[in-house]
């Protein structure tokens, strides 16, 4: 499986557990120059910007250490840039970042952190 597809795999196994708690997936993969955010979803009247992070080994740290504060700026980035844009209607809605972390790409080894992080 190719980088490209285990991100794939690792991101529809999260979007699939984040439906199962309640949570509507409105997009995916949103990228802009400088960021990207994996998942966009609403729950319970907060759009929800969602990191996956999948880490198969611990050798460099877990999922949970690889989200720096240059990783979380860049989702923050990204986030602002897809309200502005194609998400404006959303923009009055509080939001929220929540991380899932896998050690696998297995729905037993999902661990979902809701506001992992903030945008200050």
């Amino acid at each position: 499986m190719t980088t490209t597809q285990t991100g794939n795999t690792a991101e529809t196994l999260a979007a699939d557990h984040l439906t199962r708690q309640g949570l509507k997936i409105i997009a995916r993969n949103v990228r802009c120059r400088g960021g990207e955010v994996d998942l966009i979803a609403e729950h319970r009247g907060t759009v929800v910007f969602v990191e996956v992070r999948l880490r198969k080994s611990q050798r460099f740290g877990g999922a949970a250490e690889s989200i720096t504060a240059t990783k979380q700026a860049r989702i923050v980035l990204a986030a602002t840039h897809w309200l502005n844009g194609a998400g404006r209607a959303q923009a009055d809605r509080p939001c929220r970042f929540d991380v899932v972390l896998m050690d696998g790409l297995s729905s037993s080894k999902i661990e979902w952190i809701p506001d992992a992080f903030s945008a200050d």
